[in-house]
């Protein structure tokens, strides 16, 4: 038995009529009613590029948290973070915790590396023919790059790193691609300084793949981390101890001993980071502005550290070495996600660091909040007056 198909018209398939055929045709074989998801406000026609089947809209909530005060190269003043999300508590968190770095003065971020990757292997008869060809590939990189950067204007071979193993070497492929994510770009420059090798490698080459999956495009990976993916921001602030007593009902020497707690059971539970809870606010901001979403699984990776300063104020540090974002292209340019991202001055060229930067500093925010609320045994009641957990 044939299923039916699903309908399409393959003169103009973006059109809201093209839209409610399919709704009626699932209505039709579900019996479950789309009227809400038939409801939006933006033309059918800007989404070419974005999906196919377009059939309605799937709305979340939206709440603005903050302000929260960015101290950074690209991002400075206050600014107030759209978050989507479907969890109470969240929003009422991260705004607790925008308070009390505010009044701390203010997070400082910084964007200390950007790059995002390719990475095609290459096949051989053993391992001394990988390795002839990785001496070739680093004499001829001047080449492979003109030839990558063909077919982009603003993405730009950085470098290329070598990995052999057993008679195939992996070659990862470093780009800047300006204000995009940038997958797409890496993936077609790549493509054609693969080509180019192909064409004029004197040797023999056994096969190739365009990726050999040690870029780990949308998985967790050790390599991004130590070697990033996307943008790597660090945000960071000192926190006087008696802002943390007055706003969280706690202590840096309490904090602190959660902190060295936690990451002992984390160690034992093989966590592969030792953030709190980053990927709530990184994917409540990446659904709100357009992000691509399953980018949230590399980018919510953290490296959290804290200290008591001499002073007896606390010290505390997030670092996200993959996290992937963009002001230009993708869904950045959609009616909502677009509007999202213009509050927050980040929409288009030139933005997607100072984007980088607001997040980081929200997530750092979360971070904090969640763990003195933990600390100070608020955790739950919070839940109970904002969440799920009503009684």
């Amino acid at each position: 038995m044939t299923s039916a198909r699903i309908p399409r018209d393959k003169d103009n398939d973006y059109t809201r009529e093209a839209a409610a055929a399919r709704r009626a045709f699932i209505e039709e074989q579900s019996g479950a009613s789309l009227e809400q998801t038939g409801q939006y406000s933006f033309d059918p026609a800007v989404l070419p590029g974005n999906i196919e089947n377009f059939t309605g809209i799937v709305q979340m909530p939206l709440g603005f948290a903050g302000p929260v005060r960015v101290n950074g190269e690209h991002a400075e003043g206050d600014f107030y973070v759209p978050m989507a999300t479907t969890e109470g508590t969240l929003v009422a968190s991260y705004s607790r915790g925008m308070r009390l770095t505010r009044e701390a003065g203010g997070i400082t971020t910084t964007v200390v590396d950007d790059a995002m990757q390719r990475s095609p292997v290459f096949a051989f008869a053993d391992a001394r023919g990988a390795r002839d060809f990785g001496i070739w590939v680093a004499e001829n990189f001047p080449a492979i790059k003109a030839a990558a950067e063909t077919t982009t204007r603003s993405g730009r071979l950085r470098n290329i790193e070598q990995y052999p193993a057993s008679r195939m070497l992996y070659l990862r492929f470093n780009y800047t691609t300006g204000d995009a994510a940038g997958q797409n770009m890496c993936g077609k420059a790549t493509f054609a300084a693969c080509r180019w090798i192909l064409d004029n490698y004197p040797g023999a080459i056994t096969r190739y793949f365009l990726s050999g999956n040690m870029d780990t495009d949308k998985k967790h990976s050790q390599i991004n981390t130590l070697h990033t993916r996307g943008k790597r921001v660090i945000a960071e602030i000192t926190l006087p101890r008696d802002l943390l007593r007055d706003l969280m009902r706690t202590t840096p020497e309490a904090m602190y001993a959660a902190r060295m707690t936690s990451q002992l059971g984390g160690l034992m539970a093989g966590a592969v980071h030792n953030g709190v809870h980053p990927a709530n606010g990184i994917a409540s901001v990446f659904i709100a502005t357009g992000q691509d979403e399953a980018n949230v699984a590399e980018s919510h990776a953290s490296l959290v550290h804290a200290e008591i300063t001499p002073e007896g104020d606390y010290y505390y540090s997030v670092t996200l070495p993959s996290l992937i974002v963009a002001t230009y292209g993708g869904g950045t340019g959609l009616a909502t996600q677009r509007e999202c991202l213009e509050s927050m001055g980040c929409y288009g060229e030139g933005k997607a660091r100072k984007l980088a930067e607001i997040i980081a500093a929200t997530v750092l925010c979360g971070e904090v909040s969640l763990g003195a609320a933990v600390v100070s045994e608020e955790w739950v009641s919070s839940h109970d007056t904002y969440g799920r957990n009503r009684p």
